[in-house]
């Protein structure tokens, strides 16, 4: 009897120190401040006005009001977005500096031999806010009605034609060299320092094609001094809808998409991610940032952050056979 009483009290003992335990845990959750607890620096790796900073600050005002502390944008633009990037990549973990940043993140890994961060390992992300597809513009006097017979002309080593884009790298530059790539055409090369230039030449017929973002595609193609054959994104747009995508129009398969997405330095506690996670997917099913994305040409998202994880590692995959294949070598 004495063992069986000693056996049932080590129970009530144990079971005692378990709930104190569990209690004392709870106690302390409960007074730790709630995140976020003050105000929160998104680090916006370009300058002031471009599609990154716009959809940023979209952001930011609803993640404000929805959390009711400042989210306050700072723009650190420099070194092709490596600036930025890299300021976020060696902050501290704890959820009060966050990058907001274009697929610059992934192509810049492409593109430099060296570079102070790794896409994959320095950062957490949380969700891609928003995808804008780029748009294969001709200019006005190439006789191509659509991106068949832009191909056929594209195909001709008899003449053979020039594209421009806004400077090596960019996303319009590897979106036709990806549509060179799938479609085995071997059209030349002339990159611009911006694309205010290279559109220029565009329509005025010393370039033939450009891939340029939406945003900037669409009042040039309602006043006609450009004209639109097809859409990189895996379907129409909305506010583009007589243009087929490439896929549609005969490139079977081919996709390519500008994004802007939400990361954290590695190391930032899941519990933050996911709070981070809640307000934008809720920001980006509202009404009113959903019907100004799509205004600009963009497409609200609001993934999860293993849903982005994975977009990082595949586009990686992508573009490094991409720049392979037009033998663009790292610098």
């Amino acid at each position: 009897m004495k063992s069986v009483h000693l056996k049932g009290l080590a129970v009530v003992l144990t079971w005692g120190l378990s709930l104190g335990a569990s209690l004392s845990a709870q106690s302390a959750l409960a007074q730790a401040p709630s995140y976020p607890s003050k105000a929160v620096k998104i680090v916006v790796p370009s300058a002031p006005g471009g599609g990154t900073d716009i959809v940023a600050r979209l952001l930011a005002n609803f993640l404000a009001q929805e959390f009711s502390q400042p989210f306050l944008v700072e723009n650190k633009a420099g070194a092709g977005n490596m600036i930025g990037i890299n300021y976020v990549a060696h902050a501290p973990p704890d959820g009060y500096t966050l990058l907001f940043a274009p697929s610059t993140l992934v192509l810049n890994r492409v593109l430099y031999k060296n570079i102070p961060f790794d896409p994959i390992k320095d950062f957490a992300p949380i969700s891609v806010a928003a995808t804008v597809p780029n748009v294969l513009l001709v200019s006005p006097q190439l006789p191509a009605q659509n991106l068949s017979e832009f191909l056929a002309l594209a195909k001709n080593p008899k003449a053979p034609l020039s594209y421009a884009s806004a400077g090596v790298g960019t996303s319009p530059h590897m979106s036709m060299e990806l549509l060179k790539s799938m479609a085995g055409l071997s059209m030349e090369h002339i990159p611009y320092k911006g694309t205010s230039a290279a559109m220029t030449d565009v329509m005025g017929g010393q370039v033939a094609a450009i891939f340029a973002n939406a945003l900037e595609a669409m009042p040039l193609i309602a006043s006609k001094r450009v004209r639109a054959l097809a859409v990189s994104s895996d379907a129409r747009l909305e506010t583009l809808l007589d243009v087929p995508s490439v896929s549609e129009a005969g490139v079977a398969g081919y996709s390519s998409m500008q994004w802007y997405g939400m990361l954290a330095p590695a190391g930032t506690p899941q519990s933050v991610i996911d709070v981070i996670n809640g307000g934008m997917v809720k920001a980006l099913r509202s009404a009113p940032i959903k019907e100004k994305l799509l205004a600009d040409g963009a497409q609200a998202v609001g993934n999860s952050s293993q849903a982005f994880s994975l977009l990082i590692k595949s586009e990686l995959e992508k573009w490094t056979r991409v720049a392979k294949s037009a033998a663009i070598e790292p610098q």
